[in-house]
């Protein structure tokens, strides 16, 4: 049971054979909660050689408690990176970033897709912006700022909340001129959420938007996944491997991962025994 996985970007498409497509993150930042993330091009090239079908660049933590850099910093951080991966790879880059003069910048240094955390909320021009240079939007949904987002973690409903959230954004980045088709939403998994309500959002990602959109998750080491299995950042791969599996089973077909080799293995088992006929989810 094949099913290409695929996304449009400005001026070609990226797909893959695996139930997912994998976003490798690059950390251009001193304070990323995972050091094993932290770095720039050597860690970016570590990623594509690992099989990564796409570059995660940011250069602004969003860890929780983290504090927000000025656009010139975070630009600093993030140009580097993006022209030295051009000059070795036509792998899409994806760039982590709330700021429009930051995207504009890395779309001229070669960046592909926006992925935005506050969903285009936080600089009126990006959705614009975006919508001219033709790119893909990852709209993220988040409760407050990093620093404080953690102090309300309640919803009546999570997944109807989060849902109907992610649906506006939508509708506001498509009313701005971007293609539906280049819409990806993210529940944002860790961000003002405690841990059953982000067991909730993974268990039912694919139904977000009622399924309209791609649905990307972002699970990889996160604080839920060590209060699922009580290990520290550094140990948990396991875990990671096993909520992201749970989410492509549900919908998912965007995983942003640190570690891509062990994240391809994960799905290739699996897309062996869809190929064989063996399993039928």
């Amino acid at each position: 049971m094949k099913k290409k996985i695929e996304l449009c970007l400005s001026d070609r498409t990226v797909s893959t054979e695996l139930p997912a497509l994998i976003m490798g993150i690059v950390n251009c930042t001193p304070d990323s909660f995972f050091e094993g993330s932290r770095g720039g091009l050597e860690r970016a090239l570590e990623l594509i050689e690992e099989g990564a079908d796409i570059i995660d660049v940011g250069g602004e933590s969003t860890r929780p408690g983290s504090e927000y850099v000025s656009a010139e910093e975070e630009t600093a951080r993030i140009i580097p990176v993006i022209e030295g991966i051009r000059k070795v790879s036509d792998i899409p880059v994806s760039v982590d970033t709330r700021k429009k003069s930051v995207m504009e910048a890395a779309v001229t240094a070669g960046a592909d897709i926006l992925n935005d955390v506050s969903a285009l909320e936080d600089d009126a021009a990006m959705a614009s912006f975006a919508a001219r240079a033709k790119i893909p939007v990852i709209l993220m949904h988040k409760r407050g700022i990093p620093s404080s987002m953690q102090g309300d973690t309640k919803y009546n409903d999570v997944f109807a909340e989060v849902s109907a959230y992610l649906s506006e954004r939508a509708d506001y980045a498509a009313l701005c001129g971007i293609s539906r088709d280049k819409i990806i939403v993210d529940p944002g998994v860790g961000f003002g959420k405690d841990l059953e309500s982000n067991k909730v959002l993974i268990a039912e990602c694919g139904r977000l938007c009622s399924g309209q959109y791609p649905v990307l998750m972002a699970l990889s080491r996160k604080t839920c996944i060590g209060q699922m299995t009580g290990r520290d950042i550094k140990d948990r791969l396991y875990g990671t491997l096993a909520a992201d599996l749970v989410s492509v089973l549900r919908g998912a077909s965007m995983l942003r991962v640190h570690d891509v080799a062990s994240c391809r293995d994960t799905l290739a088992v699996l897309q062996s025994f869809r190929n064989s006929g063996l399993v039928n989810f």
